[in-house]
């Protein structure tokens, strides 16, 4: 019976093996899914893990630069569990809404509006570009107290240690971006870290345009051995007097703004307010051919308000 008795073995060892595999082959499944999950979670704005270690990577960076050890990344926020449950509810909502006041379909607008999930992606963006526009404002007043300071005489790191002074007073707030940033400046310059590496850090992490080239045209001057102050002073010019313009151009484009908003919630309010008031006159749409209808009225509306979102998105 020694041949049954090795085919037995042979029997068990397959069996295991075949299960291991199946085990692996789950667990591989199950892997996948999880990172597909992760992925369209990260797309639509949730950061399920945070990178540390990194300069600007850490998960409180955008909330609490000065006291997490994280400098702020501003072109990168991470919005918590609570934010991405909210707006992501406030999207499902209004966009089920929308659609409902259009097709009147309960199953088909329920899962059609799982496209307001990726509300919270444009929340966050919202947010990154409101910190950056701040940013900028903080920036220009901090030249020209620079300038100021540099045109009384004192040496540049002594002007930026004055600046942040006087920044305290125009910003009581201790959370300020620019004040904050400044505090980090001076916190380097008193470990013996040259102030041209400090403000290199602060544009590389600020990714604004204006902020990258003060600091690319003040590390030529003081390399080359120019004439700072003059140099400082135009510009600070320069840099202000195009901020100057890009405010003018936001508040024209304010008005208009709020007009779009108002003209893109007009057809919903029309459709709902027949529906209401005139069923028997809506119902041939809500059939047939009307569907259609219906699904071009709502792409050109879509597209309308993609037209008007890239016509006033105006670059100086």
């Amino acid at each position: 019976m020694p041949g049954n008795a090795r085919k037995d073995e042979k029997t068990k060892k397959t069996k295991k093996t075949k299960k291991a595999e199946k085990a692996k082959k789950a667990k591989n499944t199950g892997k996948v899914g999880q990172s597909l999950l992760t992925r369209v979670l990260f797309w639509c704005g949730l950061e399920l893990e945070s990178g540390k270690g990194e300069e600007g990577n850490g998960s409180n960076a955008s909330r609490q630069p000065a006291k997490t050890g994280y400098l702020t990344n501003y072109d990168r926020y991470v919005l918590s569990y609570r934010e991405f449950a909210v707006v992501a509810i406030i999207g499902y909502a209004a966009v089920f809404t929308a659609l409902y006041t259009v097709y009147h379909s309960l199953l088909v607008c329920l899962i059609a509006a799982g496209l307001g999930l990726c509300a919270p992606r444009y929340y966050k963006a919202s947010l990154i570009s409101r910190r950056k526009e701040r940013l900028k404002l903080q920036f220009k007043e901090a030249l020209y107290s620079l300038t100021s300071c540099l045109a009384a005489g004192r040496s540049v790191e002594n002007a930026f240690i004055a600046t942040l002074d006087d920044l305290q007073l125009l910003y009581p707030d201790p959370r300020t971006e620019l004040l904050l940033e400044f505090q980090i400046v001076k916190h380097r310059l008193e470990h013996a870290e040259p102030l041209e590496q400090a403000l290199r850090s602060l544009a590389a992490r600020s990714h604004v345009e204006d902020i990258v080239q003060f600091v690319d045209v003040f590390a030529a001057c003081k390399r080359s051995g120019g004439d700072l102050v003059e140099v400082m002073k135009r510009t600070a010019q320069t840099i202000g007097e195009k901020l100057e313009i890009q405010q003018d151009i936001m508040v024209l484009l304010a008005q208009k703004r709020f007009e779009a908003r108002i003209m893109m919630a007009i057809p919903f309010i029309f459709l709902g307010f027949l529906n209401l008031m005139a069923p028997d006159y809506m119902a041939p749409l809500y059939g047939g051919m009307g569907y259609l209808l219906l699904t071009i009225g709502l792409g050109a509306l879509l597209v309308c308000f993609w037209s008007i979102h890239k016509i006033m998105s105006i670059r100086v």
